[in-house]
């Protein structure tokens, strides 16, 4: 089982959101802990740390994650339209 980390970042997007949909979006990436790869998609990028999306409704959930600790790292939570501008 894999452990969740929220940057600060994410907590805040977090925050922003109205709370049934921060709900929703906390209670999705909480159940993928089990096996990730599987609910994901990974973005283009980097190799070495590549980045993966979560589709939550409209809005995308997105993060690495490390296999070897067992670690998903939310880095950002947003509606589609914005989320892949920086990636």
């Amino acid at each position: 089982m894999h452990t969740v980390i929220y940057s600060q970042a994410a907590r805040k997007d977090l925050k922003s959101l109205p709370g049934d949909l921060s709900k929703r979006i906390f209670s999705a990436v909480g159940a993928i802990k089990k096996d990730p790869y599987s609910y994901v998609k990974k973005i283009k990028g980097s190799a070495k740390c590549p980045i993966h999306s979560l589709r939550v409704g409209d809005f995308r959930v997105i993060m690495t994650i490390e296999g070897d600790r067992m670690i998903i790292f939310v880095i950002e939570a947003g509606p589609r339209s914005t989320m892949y501008r920086k990636y």
